[in-house]
Order: C-alpha cells, then sequence, then structure tokens
C-alpha cells in the first residue's frame, strides 16, 4: 500500500545521507518530490533521476536553506512546478563541532542558521499554501543531542533542542487548521558524517546503544513516512526518537 499516494513532499539538504533516503522512501510510497541542497551536484542530479526513474514527478533545486529570501523564492517556484505542498521535511543540516572554549562565533552562527533558521525559513514559506488548503504535515529533523546535550557540540545541541520547541510551537498554532508538526530525533545513524569519526568514538556511541547497532537512514525514512501519512493523523507537537534506545 503507497502512503503518500499523489502527495507533494519538499524536503531540504537531500542530495545525500538521511535526506536522501526520506526522499527515496517518499517516491516509494507514491509521493512527488521537490528537495533542495546547497548546489545543485552530481549527487542531486543522480537522486532526480533515481526518484523519476520510479514513477514519481521530482526535481532537485539549488537552494540556501538558511536564507529566508531563497527558502521563499524555492517554495513558490515548488508551487509553480508541482502545484501543492503537502508535506515539508526541514532535514537541512550541518555540525562544526569544537569546545565551547574554542568555539567561534562563525561556527555558532552557521550551525544555527543551516540548522535551526532554516526550519524557520521554510516553514514561514508553506504556511499559506497549507493553510488554504487545510492540510499539512511538518517534519522537523531534530536529534538526540537536542534532548540530552553532548560535549563539544553546544551549537548543534542548541539548534536541535529549538527545533523541539519550534515544532511544539507551530504544532499548537496550526493545529485548528488540520496543520500537523512533529520532530524526529535520530540517535547515532551510519551516515558519510558518522564514517569519518575516529573508531574510539564510533565504539563509545556502540556501547550506550541498547540495541548495540547504528541506525541507517532508511530507519529515519521510515519514521518519516509514518508521521507525513495518514497513519500520523492524530499526532502533532511530538518528537519521535530513532536512536536504538539511546535515549532512554
Amino acid at each position: 500500500m503507497k502512503l503518500l499516494e499523489g502527495k507533494v513532499a519538499v524536503i531540504t539538504g537531500a542530495a545525500r545521507g538521511i535526506g536522501r533516503s526520506i526522499a527515496l522512501r517518499f517516491a516509494e510510497h507514491g509521493a512527488h518530490v521537490a528537495f533542495s541542497d546547497i548546489r545543485y551536484d552530481e549527487n542531486a542530479a543522480a537522486l532526480e533521476q533515481e526518484l523519476l526513474a520510479m514513477g514519481v514527478n521530482a526535481k532537485g533545486y539549488a537552494s540556501d536553506a538558511s536564507s529566508f529570501d531563497a527558502g521563499e523564492e524555492f517554495i513558490n517556484q515548488v508551487l509553480a512546478d508541482f502545484g501543492q505542498v503537502d508535506i515539508l521535511v526541514n532535514n537541512a543540516g550541518i555540525t562544526r563541532d569544537n569546545l565551547l572554549m574554542r568555539m567561534t562565533e562563525q561556527d555558532w552562527d552557521l550551525v544555527l542558521g543551516i540548522n535551526l533558521k532554516s526550519a524557520f525559513n521554510l516553514t514561514k514559506a508553506v504556511l499559506k499554501p497549507m493553510m488554504k488548503q487545510r492540510f499539512g504535515s511538518i517534519i522537523n529533523m531534530s536529534s538526540v543531542v537536542g534532548i540530552s546535550g553532548n560535549a563539544g557540540q553546544a551549537n548543534y545541541s542548541a539548534s536541535k533542542a529549538g527545533m523541539i520547541g519550534f515544532t511544539k510551537s507551530v504544532a499548537q498554532e496550526l493545529g485548528s487548521r488540520s496543520i500537523r508538526c512533529n520532530a524526529i530525533a535520530p540517535g547515532f545513524i551510519e551516515t558519510e558524517m558518522t564514517a569519518k569519526l575516529p573508531e574510539e568514538v564510533r565504539s563509545g556511541w556502540m556501547n550506550d546503544i541498547p540495541l548495540k547497532r547504528g541506525g541507517k537512514p532508511e530507519d529515519v525514512a521510515d519514521a518519516c513516512v509514518f508521521l507525513a501519512s495518514d497513519l500520523s493523523s492524530y499526532v502533532t507537537g511530538q518528537v519521535l526518537n530513532v536512536c536504538g534506545g539511546l535515549n532512554t
């Protein structure tokens, strides 16, 4: 059964990693997919072709999610190309890890801009069309470190904690318009980003996870399908931990 048949989904930061898996899983469930990344490179082009081959409409866009004007322009272009927006996944994110005493203002501003301000930018841009159609599902990508914190990630943890507060506020504001807003808090997910971590760091994470393994991007994508579909029609303002029990 295709749970997202005919829906139009917008996903930021989707050229690789978790965002890419979300785009592919949405297409498997019949959604048309508009996705963005900071640049339209070979990864974005490959994803676009893979999605089109699955029989859905798909298009990749180069867009800076941290820019308010760029976010609005992106959504306007999606509306022109696809006609509607039913699902928004605010997935764009980066890390610039360092101890607070060594963290620069630039790295703080960059992470907060891309990870948190982007969610404000894109959510603002989809509000009018979603309110007009009286339907929408907004999914914000948080993290377990947004709940528990993590040494060396004050900027990243702050951005992901902010995402949770933003999610709950949006859910309260828009629930009467049948627009739902939820967050996902992934734990240790095996991506290109985590593959670069030292082995001792990876082993430390694994030892703390009750399931004793890292998650896959597809694990997060499946949670997104649930929150985007009518299976979660009575779920809003919630944080779904996809972490193998790490945040327990």
